[in-house]
């Protein structure tokens, strides 16, 4: 299964894809688009449709995973960043691809285990999660690798076998785990 990770941005949008055996994580590609020494914002717009659409058609992964808009102080940044996962979808959609969205506190709880975790928190568990030497940088590169793992994570195993690993009905979170007696 490879996930596509998209971490939206009008300035810089990251783009991060993950294979995975439902074991053991592997990076595809990763990094970030750049479009702040462009003139108009629908130019922008159109570069970081490109870039993605590009990016997905070379990295074929079988669907696309992005953080959800949550809610902004600043109407205007909140608008900006709207349109931007609005291009950001429209490339997975016109790619045929399968689209789900999680929000901020989801990703950081699938990653690092607690929903307010800080950048570079998220930044070490996905050089540690994937194998790498160093954490992904910039950070909106290791956000989407960030994205992509957390829908493993919720997806795996039961997008392939509609059941969780070994036929059992486990603890959906840790707290509600209880040692089973006589093991």
């Amino acid at each position: 299964m490879k996930v596509f990770g998209i971490d939206p941005g009008s300035d810089r949008t990251g783009f991060g894809c993950v294979e995975t055996d439902g074991t053991r994580h592997r990076l595809v590609a990763c990094g970030a688009i750049t479009a702040r020494g462009v003139a108009t914002f629908p130019d922008k717009l159109l570069i970081i449709h490109r870039d993605l659409a590009a990016r997905l058609a070379e990295c074929r992964p079988d669907c696309v995973a992005i953080e959800n808009l949550f809610h902004a102080t600043n109407v205007r940044s909140a608008l900006k960043l709207g349109h931007a996962r609005g291009v950001a979808m429209l490339a997975a959609v016109e790619a045929g691809l399968p689209v789900v969205e999680y929000t901020p506190a989801e990703i950081k709880r699938a990653v690092v285990g607690y929903g307010r975790a800080e950048k570079p928190q998220v930044q070490q568990m996905i050089k540690l999660l994937l194998g790498l030497a160093a954490p992904p940088a910039p950070h909106d590169a290791a956000d989407a690798l960030a994205v992509a793992i957390c829908h493993i994570h919720s997806a795996w195993p039961s997008a392939r076998t509609g059941r969780r690993t070994g036929g059992r009905p486990g603890p959906t979170s840790w707290r509600a785990y209880r040692p089973t007696q006589g093991r």
